[in-house]
């Protein structure tokens, strides 16, 4: 089974274990065995709507929420979690919180990526390497340290914030890193493949 998390700038595969990623303009819409994807790329989606062989999980997918217009990609991360703070740390990060199998609400902050790349149009002097071992109980003593505390930091404070002693489930690009920061974080690469999987067993979506 062929499995496909679609974003707006990459697509990521997971097939037999294994998880691959196409720019979205290398994607192709020719496959000739069924891929179950989401999708939160318009025009991709537009474009797969007549490609055979692709089925989209979106109208199959239901969360107890009252939160207005939360994405398929935030649906599918917190459908397999009953308790605990959801965070997919992408070019976005997005941050839910389950109880009792109850969507909380949430937030979204800007990805890692993303708040670099702004640091820099602001001064070439903040154009830097993020430092991965920052210490966040320091002050920092020069610039790219003093940038990377400002991007981290208050993105460990947010969610610890919501999470007390919760459970945090990591996943997206920058999960790995994030979830070291979390005394219960738990970085899980698959968390929405094995939403996308556990939706097709209970649906009988096989094809």
């Amino acid at each position: 089974m062929k499995l496909c998390d679609i974003g707006n700038t990459n697509a990521t595969f997971y097939e037999n274990g294994k998880i691959t990623r196409v720019k979205i303009e290398n994607f192709s819409t020719d496959s000739n065995q069924p891929v179950y994807f989401i999708s939160v790329n318009d025009s991709l989606k537009e474009r797969l709507k007549n490609a055979k062989n692709f089925i989209d999980l979106e109208p199959y997918f239901e969360l107890d929420t009252i939160y207005q217009g939360i994405g398929i990609d935030r649906i599918a991360a917190c459908y397999g979690i009953k308790d605990g703070v959801v965070v997919d740390a992408g070019s976005a990060i997005t941050v839910d919180i389950m109880a009792n199998s109850i969507h909380l609400g949430g937030y979204i902050l800007p990805g890692i990526a993303a708040t670099l790349k702004a640091f820099e149009e602001i001064s070439p002097r903040l154009k830097v390497v993020l430092n991965s071992q920052i210490e966040l109980e320091a002050f920092p003593q020069k610039t790219a340290d003093a940038v990377s505390y400002g991007i981290i930091k208050p993105i460990i404070t947010l969610i610890s914030a919501i999470a007390y002693d919760k459970s945090v489930y990591l996943t997206g690009g920058d999960g790995e890193f994030l979830a070291r920061f979390f005394k219960n974080g738990i970085c899980d690469k698959t968390l929405v493949f094995r939403s996308m999987q556990r939706l097709i067993n209970e649906k009988g979506l096989h094809k």
